[in-house]
């Protein structure tokens, strides 16, 4: 079980990986989210996947087996974390779209680079 959840922790973070290096900011705010859910997943694998007891602890004690519940907290708020970062990604992402009318990285940064509208142009030094 370890061996396929530890392998698909890797194919997700390459892929997540993958698609950040794209030009297209769509690609690249929907490779944070499977990078995301790859970190998420390899947390949440080293809080002991065959857990065969519940994480309640008894006056007797916790079981032997019992599953951590720590990494689940913390994925659980990860979870909500990175639900917020899309949907604000999808917002700056909508917006550049509604600014320069496409959402390639190399544009947008093309006009992010020009003079403020306000400023003169710099002269040359020649």
């Amino acid at each position: 079980m370890e061996i396929v959840v530890a392998l698909t922790v890797g194919v997700l973070v390459a892929i997540g990986i993958w698609m950040m290096l794209d030009r297209g900011l769509l690609r690249v705010v929907l490779g944070v989210v499977v990078l995301g859910n790859g970190v998420n997943l390899a947390v949440f694998s080293a809080g002991r996947l065959d857990g065969l007891a519940a994480a309640f602890a008894t006056t007797a004690g916790a079981p032997a087996l019992a599953a951590n519940p720590l990494p689940q907290a913390l994925v659980l708020t990860a979870i909500v974390i990175g639900f917020a970062l899309f949907v604000f990604a999808l917002a700056v992402l909508e917006r550049s779209w509604a600014l320069h009318g496409h959402v390639e990285t190399d544009r947008i940064t093309a006009v992010a680079e020009e003079p403020a509208p306000d400023l003169p142009a710099p002269r040359d030094a020649a």
